[in-house]
């Protein structure tokens, strides 16, 4: 491997004291149990010296939605460098070799994260490719407008493991339409849904569930605790519905706990309804977070492996100083139908960085904005107007699972 950098071959309890050291505070033993059963011992990349590990990046090998596409990518994961032996380029040379090894096996053409810190990605060629929101709702402050139908749509509490079947299927089916989020199995189910999830459950319920359902049929759910503290608040984790409807219903639920003055959840979708439909639209306060880190790996493949809002026809002129596999030129055609993208010899329209292709290979607005930055340059007039209305995708990316 590259510069010293090998495939993992020890085992978990050796990585544990790395990730400890590198996350500066000890993981719980349930948060390990349940990191343990997702590790893939084989796609772990390690820094040593003197026998002792320095230096660690993994990944999952998972299906993600893109625009018009499900598409398998890398899920890059437990990053860290001893604090002992940082500053002197271990991350670069993890980060090469990991990305080096995914050209090289030519199965996923992308890799994602999510960044502890977010200054540190873009120089591997990661872009900011989708956010979310952190809201915090007072409960005086709880009153939404009016949903046809919510009055026909009945809510209960479900044992979160018994009602799997259901919620994996609502999951997944909505993972289908939306960029940035990914199929969940067995595995990723029982870890979303399990009670190892949260890292502080201090002064926390158990994970509870509840379902929304229309004349009997399943048409939602939510993931929540409740927690009374130094304040009482009901924490979301994660909510999912069928219909507009099924959506307020949870919503109005969460929202209205007795004992309980405020419900926070930390990964609303940007575009969510509820935003519109609280009637104080300063009541969240929503903060913007960032969400997935993108990086092309192979630029055709990657670009080909999406369909477009509009038919397009451009090259585009990509630097890549990371991966030089990636640089040149590339002509990009296709449409809502599919895509070709094939080197070519032919003149940029547009000159793009592969960071910045990541930043909007979700499709979040948008190439346009990034050119009245200065961060993307028109060689060919109009071209990137066109271009940037043809990666736009039907509904924000948003990333609804950590990993």
């Amino acid at each position: 491997m590259t510069n010293g950098i090998e495939r993992f071959e020890g085992e978990w309890d050796e990585l544990v004291k790395l990730l400890n050291l590198g996350f500066a505070a000890p993981w719980s033993d349930a948060q390990l149990a349940a990191e343990q059963k997702m590790w893939e011992r084989e796609r772990s990349f390690v820094a040593q010296e003197d026998k002792e590990l320095t230096g660690h990046t993994g990944s999952f090998g998972m299906t993600m939605t893109v625009p018009g596409a499900q598409l398998p990518v890398a899920g890059v994961t437990m990053v860290c460098v001893s604090p002992t032996h940082t500053r002197r380029g271990i991350l670069r040379e993890l980060m090469r070799a990991q990305l080096t090894d995914l050209h090289e096996t030519g199965v996923e053409p992308v890799a994602v994260l999510t960044a502890s810190e977010p200054v540190i990605y873009g120089r591997f060629g990661y872009g900011l490719g989708s956010d979310h929101q952190h809201i915090t709702v007072p409960k005086a402050s709880r009153a939404m407008r009016p949903v046809a139908g919510v009055d026909k749509v009945r809510i209960r509490y479900a044992d979160p493991v018994e009602a799997r079947p259901v919620t994996t299927k609502i999951h997944n089916d909505e993972a289908v339409g939306r960029p940035g989020m990914f199929l969940h199995d067995e595995r990723w189910e029982d870890y979303v849904g399990g009670e190892n999830v949260v890292t502080d459950t201090s002064g926390a319920s158990p994970l509870r569930c509840v379902l929304a359902s229309v004349d009997g049929e399943v048409t939602g759910y939510a993931y929540f605790r409740t927690r009374r503290t130094t304040k009482n608040f009901v924490d979301v984790s994660r909510v999912h519905a069928r219909d507009l409807a099924s959506h307020a219903a949870l919503w109005q639920f969460l929202l209205n706990q007795d004992l309980l003055s405020e419900t926070t959840y930390y990964n609303l979708p940007s575009d969510d309804p509820l935003l519109s439909l609280l009637v104080d639209p300063r009541a969240p306060k929503a903060v913007t977070a960032d969400g997935l880190w993108v990086r092309l790996v192979d630029v055709g493949r990657a670009l080909a492996g999406r369909t477009y809002a509009e038919e397009v026809d451009v090259v585009l002129g990509v630097t890549d100083e990371f991966l030089p596999w990636n640089a040149g030129r590339w002509h990009l055609t296709g449409g809502p139908g599919g895509a070709t993208c094939e080197p070519t010899d032919r003149p940029a329209d547009v000159m793009v960085d592969v960071r910045e292709l990541g930043a909007v290979y979700l499709g979040k607005p948008s190439l346009e904005l990034l050119g009245a930055a200065g961060l993307v340059e028109e060689r060919t007039e109009g071209a990137l107007a066109a271009t940037s209305k043809a990666f736009l995708g039907k509904r924000l990316p948003w990333l609804d699972t950590g990993f």
